[in-house]
């Protein structure tokens, strides 16, 4: 018997094509046992477990635009681009409520990875309820160095996820998961280059030295699981589902039809890729 895994990962707003995905997913009743979300994997991809059909993309098209969401006002007056409170408690708690309790019912395990600027080394954590713990590991998983604070959450002082373990595969592999399908939010081909705010995130994050090395290097680990993926999939290993082309919308797009054309290019991609993955997946 095989132990279905996704593997969700992060891109801040091209986290929209993920969320195209995972809702056509979801209409066709597919699942999985068990998810893990790096970054904006996590924060739109928890709305998998809790069955929410079209609510990321519904909540990011009302308020991106929205100064306490995402803005330079925001960073400036709480230093965190994406508004801690706005993002995650007012929006989820009152404005477009995350449904906890579906979320805590479902069996489906759901993992999330953030960085641990001491170290400067993966950690993950098993989401039980929704909670607030819950809620500051997936906020920690997003918190962009530079632009963000420090997320204190469990003892650990954590930042973007995607600064060590873009793609947790190796980590679901190591949880028992052996039929993994992989979202990934660039197209095929696409490699990283070091990162030009290297020196800036030295400098900012002078107290935790171990946060600079880890974003020298960012560019080589990411490339290596591009690279390990491509072969992996290559030899049917694993199931990867990725745009067809860049889908060429920044980091913080907030123009709601941009938003709504990277959407459906996940939804247009996932309905293509259905029966084959069904197929992987042994669903057939």
């Amino acid at each position: 018997m095989y132990k279905r895994g996704l593997i969700l990962e992060g891109g801040a707003m091209r986290g929209m094509f993920t969320c195209g995905v995972l809702d056509v997913f979801m209409e066709n009743g597919i699942r999985f046992d068990g998810a893990a979300g790096i970054s904006a994997g996590a924060t739109f991809g928890c709305n998998y477990k809790s069955h929410q059909i079209g609510r990321a993309i519904r909540y990011n098209k009302m308020y991106s635009r929205d100064w306490r969401y995402c803005s330079l006002r925001s960073l400036i007056k709480t230093g965190d681009l994406y508004g801690a409170e706005f993002c995650y408690h007012t929006m989820p708690e009152v404005l477009d409520p995350f449904d906890t309790e579906t979320f805590r019912n479902d069996p489906m395990e759901f993992y999330i990875g953030a960085t641990d600027v001491v170290t400067g080394e993966a950690r993950f954590h098993k989401c039980t309820d929704g909670g607030p713990a819950d809620i500051e590991w997936m906020r920690a998983s997003a918190s962009m160095p530079v632009v963000s604070n420090i997320v204190s959450v469990d003892g650990y002082k954590m930042l973007d996820g995607g600064i060590v373990c873009s793609v947790p595969y190796e980590f679901m592999e190591q949880q028992g998961y052996d039929r993994n399908v992989i979202v990934l939010t660039r197209q095929k081909g696409y490699r990283k280059k070091k990162s030009a705010i290297v020196p800036l995130v030295k400098m900012v994050l002078r107290k935790y030295p171990a946060m600079g090395k880890a974003m020298a290097v960012r560019h080589i680990g990411y490339n290596y699981q591009m690279d390990e993926i491509d072969r992996r999939e290559a030899l049917g290993e694993v199931f990867v589902i990725r745009p067809p082309e860049d889908p060429g919308i920044g980091r913080t797009e907030k123009d709601p039809e941009e938003l709504e054309r990277v959407y459906q290019i996940g939804r247009r991609e996932a309905a293509r890729r259905l029966d084959d993955m069904k197929d992987f997946l042994c669903l057939r």
